[in-house]
């Protein structure tokens, strides 16, 4: 499957691109961006996984949160893909909100109509693009891990607990910790998976911690002046599920700091240098 070449930036020695190719997941062009260090130069490096939150694309924390620098200097690529399909006829949230349809994908892979054709993120994320990446990009996919904010918080956590084994290391900013118990996750899961909530727990983070999924060790980054925390982000409840299970849980409350790209890119840096320890 080729990869097109969208841009490409010289930074910090490395390079950013950001590539477009065909899905057979999505069925739809799907984008997503890579910083390659310097290191690749050398032979294949470790990679760190980044998944963007709602109204996002690869963009938002390719520019915004500042992590070249420390991923060049630790050798480790940064992939972010996009947060759902795009393109003519993908359908979006009828009543054109920005927590449903395009740019929300949830992570997950839909099952009900219209959304179940093109809504499969899951799929995509866990499956077709690393393999895509491990063919087409210097990556050593044997060394991974992976970090995202709110909605991609939820899905890192997810993924990983998913995937036992796949990634040397797990964190996360401001994740949907339950999406069974905020609106945010409660109307996605339902539009995309349909009303019966025991189908909703592979996606909930809490839930799979209470059905016997297990992390070595999990860091999250909460600001406390985040206008979601209480209503959608919940942190208390993967604190609680995390502790009940005999998860090592890092939760740090950050005073003042709030749900943007200034939180993220405050603590992107002990985030890479928390999985680098990890990868390398």
């Amino acid at each position: 499957m080729a990869l097109e070449i969208v841009a490409q930036s010289r930074c910090f020695g490395g390079t950013q691109f950001v590539y477009r190719h065909e899905s057979t997941q999505t069925g739809t062009p799907m984008r997503f961006a890579a910083y390659v260090p310097p290191q690749a130069a050398r032979g294949r490096v470790p990679v760190l996984w980044f998944l963007s939150g709602l109204t996002c694309t690869e963009e938002n924390f390719t520019v915004k949160a500042g992590a070249q620098r420390v991923a060049a200097e630790l050798g480790i690529m940064l992939l972010v893909p996009d947060t759902s399909p795009r393109g003519e006829g993908v359908p979006g949230d009828p009543a054109g909100s920005y927590d449903f349809g395009l740019s929300a994908g949830f992570y997950v892979d839909a099952t009900v109509a219209p959304f179940a054709a093109n809504y499969r993120m899951r799929s995509y994320i866990e499956t077709e693009l690393p393999a895509l990446v491990a063919d087409a990009l210097p990556a050593d996919l044997q060394r991974q891990s992976i970090t995202g904010h709110s909605m991609g918080g939820h899905g890192a956590i997810t993924i990983a607990l998913r995937n036992p084994g796949r990634f040397r290391s797990v964190s996360a900013f401001a994740p949907i910790s339950s999406p069974i118990n905020c609106a945010w996750g409660q109307k996605a899961l339902t539009g995309y998976i349909g009303p019966d909530q025991s189908a909703w727990r592979t996606y909930d983070s809490c839930a799979l911690i209470e059905d016997g999924h297990r992390l070595p060790e999990l860091l999250v980054d909460q600001g406390l002046a985040d206008n979601f925390l209480v209503t959608q982000l919940k942190p208390e409840l993967l604190e609680a599920a995390c502790a009940r299970a005999g998860v090592p849980l890092t939760l740090r409350r950050q005073e003042g700091y709030d749900h943007s790209y200034y939180f993220i890119a405050s603590f992107i840096a002990d985030h890479v240098r928390y999985h680098a320890r990890a990868l390398t």
